[in-house]
């Protein structure tokens, strides 16, 4: 697995919160609507990753450990999910990663 990309593990992230919640999720503190909620978070950061490079990351500031702490998510597969997908934010290489150019836009 590439640690320096990103990508697939928000992808793998977004596909495990699209799915409904079981039984043990809702047990861990899991909601549809915070799923949901965190599901969109991720879903744009990846979205500005895709557009504009992983060099954006350096940007991202997501606070989703903290959003579950105050909604009172317990440990589980979707939080280690989610905090796997935080940290790997946090932990891209920028340098290795230049932004993307921006499309140019003709008159």
């Amino acid at each position: 697995m590439d640690l320096t990309n990103p990508l697939p593990l928000l992808d793998e992230a977004v596909a495990a919160l699209k799915t409904p919640l079981t039984e043990e999720d809702r047990n861990q503190g899991w909601t549809d609507d915070l799923r949901r909620e965190i599901q969109e978070e991720i879903s744009q950061n990846r979205s500005a990753l895709r557009r504009h490079g992983l060099g954006v990351a350096r940007y991202l500031r997501p606070r989703l450990e903290e959003w579950l702490d105050r909604e009172g998510v317990g440990p589980g597969r979707l939080r280690g999910l989610v905090s796997e997908a935080q940290r790997r934010l946090e932990t891209v290489d920028s340098d290795s990663a230049p932004m993307a150019e921006s499309p140019r836009r003709h008159n």
